[in-house]
């Protein structure tokens, strides 16, 4: 097994042209990352529960901590998110990278797949097409990379497995 491995390679040509895209619904009450507080104190946002991602997607939940900008964003994006017995397919133009806090994730990228577990992280680079699946249970934080422009990410598929 590998960990903190990166799937493909960066050096890709772009993908090409898609045309059906979809966008992740966003949380517009949250506080950016590097918001500095008025007083300087630190700022507690309360945990929401994990939901459906996606309509149609009951075995894949997810919540924005730190939710990407529709218009792009020069910094990160943070969100927790779970799969059980279900599989989830996207390409995106920034990186993602998930760290495993529970389970065993599989991540297809590039041809190569891994298996991560608890404590591993995984990173899919910008451009490429990611698969990930949880045969039986995996909850993540996935970090999303710089995407200044605010390109969508392209859903292309989820099913049980």
């Amino acid at each position: 097994m590998r960990t903190d491995a990166v799937i493909g390679s960066s050096g890709n040509p772009p993908a090409p042209a898609r045309t059906e895209t979809e966008v992740c619904p966003m949380n517009d009450d949250v506080i950016r990352p590097g918001t500095p507080s008025a007083t300087g104190e630190p700022r507690l946002r309360p945990a929401r529960p994990l939901v459906s991602a996606a309509p149609g997607t009951p075995r894949m939940k997810s919540r924005w901590i730190f939710p990407p900008e529709r218009e792009g964003w020069p910094d990160f994006g943070l969100s927790e998110w779970s799969l059980t017995g279900a599989s989830w397919s996207d390409h995106h133009p920034h990186s993602e990278t998930n760290v495993v806090l529970e389970g065993e994730l599989h991540v297809e990228s590039g041809g190569t797949t891994v298996v991560a577990r608890a404590g591993d992280t995984v990173t899919v680079p910008p451009g490429a097409q990611g698969r990930y699946w949880a045969p039986v249970y995996a909850r993540m934080l996935a970090i999303y990379g710089p995407n200044p422009t605010g390109a969508p990410t392209e859903l292309i598929g989820y099913e049980e497995v």
